[in-house]
């Protein structure tokens, strides 16, 4: 299993993760009890298809080839990591406005711990649903676990 978090962990760090203007798109599902915010993710992008997610991207494709799409028990928190990894870069290249997925995101979610710092220090990013980026971060609160 090392040689596929390896190869997992190059694959975060080097393959492509760019979307155009306007077109990137996040979800929160970590610590929910169901999958809505994916869904209603996968229902923007049936309606919007310049629009993508990181899962749509070489980087996020490739990773999910090596089966990283699901939780390993003994090794949940390096895929958890791997996937962070990914997410700041897809995120570092996004620009425009983010379309995300967030309702009632875990403080420990990948949005709310990487992501959405990433989006505030991005200066092409400059909104988030259509909302000024600082101001959607204001007025965001993470569910507390």
């Amino acid at each position: 299993m090392q040689a596929t978090i390896k190869e997992a962990l190059n694959i975060a760090h080097t393959y492509d993760v760019s979307t155009n203007k306007n077109c990137a798109v996040v979800y929160s599902i970590s610590f929910m009890p169901n999958d809505e915010n994916k869904r209603l993710a996968m229902d923007f992008l049936k309606n919007n298809p310049d629009a993508k997610m990181l899962d749509d991207t070489p980087c996020g494709k490739a990773l999910i080839e090596l089966g990283l799409n699901g939780k390993v028990n003994e090794i949940a928190e390096e895929i958890t990591k791997i996937w962070k990894i990914a997410s700041a870069r897809y995120i570092n290249c996004a620009s425009g406005n983010i379309n995300a997925f967030v309702e009632g995101a875990d403080e420990r979610s990948t949005f709310y711990s990487t992501e959405l710092n990433e989006i505030l220090n991005n200066h092409n990013i400059t909104h988030i649903n259509g909302v000024d980026k600082f101001l959607f971060a204001k007025n965001f609160t993470p569910k507390r676990y």
